[in-house]
């Protein structure tokens, strides 16, 4: 089965892959649409402006100016479902591993999980907070960040906004 939603990745003429953004899996309004955070009520892309990575406001149907910026976007397990909350812990696990080996491959500066509770499964580290973390992926250091889902009520944009843009203070221009 091919990834109904296939990664956001810098190609030979893009600069250096500052930021690798690591989604927790497609929903499926992604995966129908080909999209990154597609659903209505995501706030990935209005954190990713307000914090400073994007000079505009970018939607979904322009995922594909991210590399120019030394931006790419992957998801920790390609299973489209309704909610995060349907996948399990081995393929949480099984998605770490393949995000490993992703960064050793590309060697971007930092890797970015969105989802503080996917992070914690898929790398076996229950007590992570969002943040800098202490493991590295490759030569890639980790930031994790919230879920910027609509569902996620505990942050609010400007709050999510705020957190993205201390990944963006140490990841650089």
């Amino acid at each position: 089965m091919t990834d109904p939603l296939p990664d956001i990745l810098p190609g030979p003429a893009d600069p250096p892959l500052r930021v690798l953004f690591c989604g927790i899996n497609p929903g499926l309004l992604s995966a129908r649409k080909g999209q990154h955070f597609a659903r209505p009520g995501n706030r990935f892309w209005p954190a990713l402006h307000g914090s400073g990575f994007t000079p505009t406001l970018l939607g979904p149907d322009q995922q594909s100016e991210l590399p120019a910026l030394g931006l790419g976007i992957t998801n920790l397990v390609s299973r489209p479902t309704a909610r995060a909350q349907e996948l399990t812990t081995d393929e949480l696990r099984a998605g770490g591993a393949r995000l490993t080996e992703l960064a050793r491959r590309l060697a971007p500066r930092w890797v970015a999980v969105v989802g503080i509770t996917a992070y914690r499964t898929a790398f076996a580290e229950p007590k992570a907070v969002v943040g800098r973390q202490d493991r590295l992926l490759g030569d890639a250091r980790v930031w994790a960040l919230p879920n910027p889902s609509g569902l996620n009520a505990h942050w609010q944009l400007p709050a999510l906004a705020e957190e993205f843009a201390r990944l963006h203070a140490v990841a650089g221009p």
